[in-house]
């Protein structure tokens, strides 16, 4: 049986992610780092509508760690395989740079850019044998646009589209498609302290995205409808253009 594993999958995008994919009738993994309860609401949520989840803990930043999860899920399930991947989880420290911190610039690097590293070094290889694979980078508009107080996750999510556009090329042959999804402005916890009456202003269509809109393009990235597409930054911002 194929699996969709979704990074940061408890709240937010991630969340909304797994929902989507579930009601297509993939089973996911919730992976989470340390809000165990907010990982059991998306799974009550998934089974709440008849789909499969389970959780699948572990830090997306520690090479080993994702290692050990991914190895022991592998010999817990022999018959299976993680065939789509969504790498979601990722964190915001902004700071002007003249102020920010060394923790501040390695802790997003580490989380959203050697977290899609780890993550998807491990998953490629049933991927490529199965000759069948989704992978779906959720990155920004700050990593197309750049944003001021953001040149630590402009940079992270800049250089996933750069890794998205190469790894789309390296695996093509095996019928493995890499692809990136922008948001822009999305309601979640993590732009919950964001002046969002003033940012609505520079929004074409006035107003913040849902999560639910970013699942929708997921979830047809991960569809056979969408075999022939690879190497392509989606952007979902309302009309925001760099």
């Amino acid at each position: 049986m194929k699996y969709a594993l979704v990074t940061g999958g408890s709240r937010g995008i991630g969340r909304a992610v797994c929902i989507e994919l579930a009601g297509k009738g993939i089973p996911v993994l919730i992976n989470y780092l340390s809000n165990r309860t907010a990982a059991l609401e998306t799974k009550r949520l998934v089974e709440e509508q008849g789909g499969t989840a389970g959780l699948l803990p572990f830090d997306v930043a520690d090479g080993a760690s994702v290692d050990k999860a991914l190895e022991d899920w592998s010999e817990q399930h022999p018959d299976d395989f993680i065939g789509i991947v969504v790498n979601n989880a990722g964190i915001r420290m902004d700071a002007m740079m003249i102020f920010m911190q060394d923790a501040q610039w390695y802790d997003v690097i580490n989380t959203s850019l050697n977290g899609f590293f780890f993550v998807t070094r491990r998953v490629l290889k049933g991927m490529l044998m199965k000759r069948d694979g989704r992978i779906i980078n959720i990155v920004s508009l700050s990593g197309l646009k750049g944003m001021p107080g953001q040149t630590n996750y402009s940079a992270a999510k800049a250089a996933i589209i750069g890794a998205t556009k190469a790894l789309a090329q390296e695996v093509a042959p095996r019928k493995v498609t890499v692809n990136a999804i922008a948001p822009g402005f999305i309601t979640t916890d993590m732009t919950k302290d964001l002046d969002e009456a003033s940012l609505k202003a520079n929004i074409p269509l006035g107003r913040f995205g849902k999560p639910e809109e970013v699942a929708a393009l997921a979830g047809f990235l991960a569809s056979e409808a969408a075999a022939y597409i690879t190497g392509e930054v989606i952007s979902i911002n309302g009309g925001i253009y760099s």
